[in-house]
Parts: structure tokens; C-alpha cells; sequence
């Protein structure tokens, strides 16, 4: 399959590596509670904010090689994440195994980090993930639906901090239905900031 060359999905895989080896170490230790602990803290991450970031670029609306990027990345993460969890949720994870790959779970290689080709800096992710949870919570302040446009959304942050957000705009303005970028940038800034003005109510 194609290989992902979008820095968000790179980044992603570069954290589902990560998360591979912190559990395979802690299952070598019989520390079952952390190889849990860890991968159901990058389950849920990737469940919140990945799949919501680059769901409309899997359907294609950024053309084919930006979906091949994300089908590829998705279909890479899925199943090591199902063979990560497959010790803890036994059933649950061979009935949607077996909905897209040939014979059991519980036989299938454990994952290693040499499979996840492509893997990229995580570093890049938190930055990303702020900016579309500022964004969610000003719409639920607004008691807006998560869908409502945001007319701009002005983002503050350091230089490192912006290149990320910038890398993944695309996902970003598609997950947020933001309708304008701005850029402030400073380097004192510890995190991201967002000043979101949602789009005048629309009727619904």
C-alpha cells in the first residue's frame, strides 16, 4: 500500500510506535496495568481527535494521494492497536478482526515498532490537538453544535508550535469547519491559543 507522507499521519504512526514499545516493555515486566494504561490512552486519542481530523481526508476531499495518505495510516494503526488490546478485550478484538483480516487475532504477530513504517515526531500532535480542542470548547461555550462554521480562528503560538498547526490546516479547517486561518507568532507562548468567531447563526 501506499506509504503516508502527511506530517500529521507520520506523526501519528511516530506515536503509535512509541505507544508499542512502552507496552511491550511493560507486558516484558508483567506490568499489565501500564501496557494497558498506555494503550488505552493513545485508543482514545486516536479515537477523539485523529479519526475526527482526518476523516474527511480518508473520504478524499483533499484528492487521492492525501486519502491514501490517511487510508494507509488508518489501516497500519488499527491493527496493531487491535493486537494491542487484544490481550485485555479478547472477544471484542477478534469479532472486528475478523471483519478485515484472515484468521484469528490471538495468532497474529504481537506489533513491533519495524512495522510501522513512516513513523514521524509526535511532538508535532500536541500542538494540533489544542488547537481543535480550543476550537470544540468555543462552540460548546456558544452552545453551538460542533458543526457550525468558524468565520476565523486566530492562533497564537510559538514558531515550532505553528509550524505544526500549519502542517495539518487542511484536516484542521475540515474537522473544525473553520472558514479562515490567521498566524500570530510568539515564541514566549507555552501552548497554542486560539481566539475562535463562529460564523453568524445559520438557520438550521
Amino acid at each position: 500500500g501506499a506509504a503516508p507522507t502527511a506530517v500529521l499521519d507520520r506523526a501519528m504512526l511516530g506515536r503509535l510506535a512509541d505507544t508499542v514499545n512502552e507496552a511491550t516493555a511493560a507486558f516484558e515486566s508483567y506490568d499489565y496495568a501500564r501496557a494497558l494504561e498506555r494503550t488505552e490512552a493513545l485508543f482514545w486519542w486516536f479515537c477523539d481527535d485523529y479519526v475526527e481530523l482526518v476523516k474527511g481526508r480518508a473520504y478524499g476531499v483533499q484528492g487521492p494521494e492525501a486519502a491514501a495518505s490517511a487510508q494507509a495510516s488508518l489501516r497500519v494503526a488499527l491493527s496493531a492497536l487491535q493486537r494491542l488490546l487484544a490481550p485485555f478485550i479478547p472477544f471484542a478484538t477478534e469479532e472486528v478482526w475478523r471483519w478485515w483480516q484472515s484468521g484469528s487475532v490471538h495468532r497474529a504477530a504481537w506489533p513491533s515498532r519495524d512495522e510501522i513504517i513512516g513513523a514521524g515526531d509526535s511532538a508535532v500532535l500536541a500542538p494540533i490537538s489544542e488547537t481543535l480542542a480550543q476550537i470544540r470548547r468555543a462552540k460548546t461555550e456558544a452552545k453551538s453544535s460542533q458543526k457550525t462554521p468558524v468565520a476565523s480562528a486566530v492562533v497564537t503560538a510559538s514558531t515550532a508550535d505553528l509550524t505544526a498547526i500549519r502542517s495539518a490546516e487542511a484536516d484542521l479547517t475540515e474537522a473544525g469547519s473553520v472558514q479562515s486561518w490567521s498566524y500570530i507568532t510568539d515564541d514566549s507562548a507555552a501552548t497554542p491559543q486560539v481566539s475562535v468567531e463562529l460564523a453568524a447563526d445559520t438557520p438550521s
